[in-house]
């Protein structure tokens, strides 16, 4: 980048449930001072939030560089020419799925993964639900083909997962790893943290 030597990576949040996906994610990058996260938060994604977790609206905007007004399409984020990493949405709804599928940019986080894809910049998208219906199952095949990463947070097991923390953080590593980040405490196969039988959660 011309101006600035940090990496930038816009953050969507809407209104899947999975909001602490999000947080943790924030929380990470906020420990990498080589990284600026741009965040984009839909009314989904706010009621969400509250609802599962004891985080509000501004303690979360805290962990991000920069936040936008979900209304605001004429944001940095919005065009092509503010340079970024990519996008990550998490969690992922798949009213959010069917827009960004169908080029429907009637706010800033669907204008800003629509710029990622039009500017062939890495998408990633946390798609949650179950179960899947042929319309979101044709959906995501077309983002998958336009070279999109989609990547439902599903549970995984061989690394011996003792809480939900655990899976999250597992999740998170994931989403980093799709950014060329090495996330804290993610347990990859092969490793002999994911060598041990797995222990019944209590």
């Amino acid at each position: 980048m011309s101006h600035t030597t940090k990496k930038r990576l816009t953050v969507g949040i809407s209104g899947a449930s999975g909001s602490v996906l999000a947080l943790e994610l924030l929380k990470s990058l906020k420990e990498m001072p080589e990284w600026e996260t741009h965040l984009v938060i839909s009314k989904g994604g706010v009621r969400t939030l509250e609802h599962e977790t004891h985080v509000t609206e501004s303690q979360l905007t805290d962990y991000a560089t920069r936040v936008y007004d979900r209304e605001d399409v004429g944001a940095n984020i919005a065009s092509g020419t503010f340079v970024t990493e990519g996008m990550v949405i998490v969690p992922c709804s798949m009213k959010t799925v069917a827009g960004v599928c169908h080029g429907y940019s009637d706010n800033l986080l669907l204008r800003a993964a629509d710029v990622t894809i039009k500017e062939r910049r890495k998408l990633v998208m946390i798609a949650r639900e179950t179960p899947l219906s042929p319309i979101h199952l044709r959906n995501m095949l077309s983002l998958a083909e336009s070279g999109v990463v989609v990547m439902p947070p599903m549970l995984t097991y061989y690394n011996h997962p003792q809480s939900i923390a655990d899976a999250t953080n597992h999740i998170v590593g994931k989403i980093l790893h799709e950014f060329g980040i090495e996330g804290k405490n993610f347990k990859r196969w092969g490793t002999d943290e994911c060598v041990t039988p797995l222990r019944a959660l209590s």
